[in-house]
């Protein structure tokens, strides 16, 4: 049998062979002891050959076996046919219970095309990545799982980024954004500040002009620095247009570890931060400073390196001022609050936590420190909090009771109890406050409407395909 050999491919290049030698199929068959029917199944990509037959057919065909057997197609036109044909056996052409479209020679290549186009298409708007809130909520628990059985530690992104330092001559300390550019203009992209980019994204990248926009303005911890990484990133860590919403996910997660991985890198973070621990001065605020990051990126790097370079388990939260989860990532059995599903972005932590107690700190943009006894044991937690445009979150980073004599404000006297999930601790008012108040309260609950809805349809959820292509346009020969 002739093994990995791919019959569409074949069946157009005998076809071609054949025609150009100006043999018909009966005296072709003739000259390799086979009916011109068994031929035809052959041209056609329905029935495999022998070796042997191969060998015959290129023998009588004046050819080597080789151009036979090439795996691309003899011309733009059988490439065509051989798409064509692979789109009817697809389950998305075949809901639409068209009839098979047979070719041939009469049907021009021009209606090939267009058929194949509609078919793309077609494809592409069926894949698109929507999913409803719950899918969301498995997909980032799906993806917190992965990142827990790797203690949030990825080698390869580390590489990638290792590398791209060493290729501009990076030394030490903080990144220059001089350092950055050169990172995107080794790798063939020309960098444009705009004012005008689409306020759904925060970067648009040209493919056709290799151009990548974004605006000169810090959102948060998305500095340009940190965007233009991530971007980047994408890029250097082979991304193709997410599949899913799951892939998506992911990927965004890829590319935001490799812009930490790029602004603190491994090597020189790892050697500071066992220094500080030798000193006992384990500092999040420290590791801010030296790499010029905002104090999330700096709480995310520390759970990457933790484990690995400091032999300590930990956890990391970023919340709301009403306590409702954004990010959570542990590998040191604090007990979130989760769903049926186990998805905990959504809920509601316990009031009694460090990111909910910071927002009452009579100075809330300052560390935060605090032991917290739970059902799982004591953690003690240093929270800060960000501000930001429309709301503040605060940043959280925790670790086992045994592990805080390493870390600044080890010294604290801050403490608090939680019992959560129990109905004893937080989920319910006080039993006094509640016979005064329960029955004699109706309030006007703030919408949510996001919860029932479908997340924004798109390739890349939530971003205006309409904004996006108008603006390449418009910036397309500046």
């Amino acid at each position: 049998m002739a093994g990995d050999l791919d019959l569409a491919t074949f069946g157009q290049r005998l076809r071609h062979l054949r025609r150009a030698r100006g043999l018909t199929l009966v005296q072709l068959g003739e000259q390799v002891g086979q009916a011109p029917s068994q031929l035809s199944l052959l041209e056609n990509g329905k029935r495999e050959p022998k070796l042997s037959l191969i060998a015959g057919i290129a023998k009588a065909l004046q050819v080597p076996v080789d151009e036979l057997l090439a795996s691309e197609a003899p011309s733009r036109r059988a490439q065509l046919e051989i798409e064509l044909e692979e789109a009817q056996r697809d389950p998305v052409y075949r809901s639409l219970e068209l009839p098979y479209l047979k070719v041939g020679k009469r049907v021009p290549t021009e209606v090939l095309e267009h058929v194949l186009g509609l078919y793309e298409e077609l494809k592409r708007r069926d894949t698109k990545p929507t999913a409803t809130p719950e899918e969301a909520r498995l997909a980032n628990r799906d993806l917190r799982l992965a990142m827990r059985e790797q203690d949030n530690y990825f080698p390869e992104i580390e590489r990638v980024a290792v590398s791209v330092l060493e290729s501009v001559g990076y030394r030490a300390g903080a990144l220059s954004e001089g350092l950055v550019v050169a990172m995107v203009s080794r790798n063939g992209f020309a960098l444009r500040y705009v004012q005008d980019l689409p306020r759904s994204v925060r970067s648009v990248t040209d493919l056709r002009n290799r151009r990548i926009y974004l605006r000169r303005e810090s959102l948060g911890m998305h500095t340009p620095r940190t965007i233009l990484l991530q971007t980047l990133g994408h890029f250097l860590l082979g991304h193709a247009q997410p599949r899913d919403f799951a892939d998506f996910l992911r990927q965004r997660v890829e590319a935001n570890y490799f812009a930490a991985a790029v602004l603190v890198p491994e090597r020189s973070a790892a050697d500071f931060l066992q220094q500080a621990k030798a000193s006992r001065d384990l500092a999040l605020e420290d590791l801010r400073d030296v790499y010029a990051v905002s104090y999330e990126m700096a709480a995310h790097r520390f759970t990457n390196l933790a484990t690995r370079y400091l032999d300590l388990r930990c956890h990391f939260v970023r919340n709301d001022e009403s306590g409702i989860i954004y990010k959570a990532y542990e590998n040191d059995g604090l007990a979130f609050p989760a769903d049926s599903s186990g998805a905990i972005e959504g809920q509601r932590m316990c009031r009694f936590w460090a990111g909910r107690q910071v927002f009452a700190s009579p100075d809330r943009y300052s560390s935060f420190h605090q032991y917290t006894d739970t059902p799982g044991g004591t953690h003690w937690c240093v929270a800060h909090v960000d501000p930001g445009g429309e709301r503040h979150f605060a940043v959280t980073l925790g670790v086992p009771f045994k592990e805080s004599k390493w870390f600044r404000g080890r010294e604290t006297t801050q403490r608090a109890t939680s019992r959560c999930p129990s109905g004893q601790c937080c989920s319910r008012p006080p039993a006094e406050l509640a016979s005064r108040w329960e029955g004699n309260a109706w309030p006007s609950a703030r919408a949510h409407s996001h919860v029932l809805a479908a997340l924004p349809p798109g390739t890349f959820p939530g971003v205006d395909e309409t904004d996006v292509y108008t603006f390449l346009d418009r910036h397309a020969d500046v």
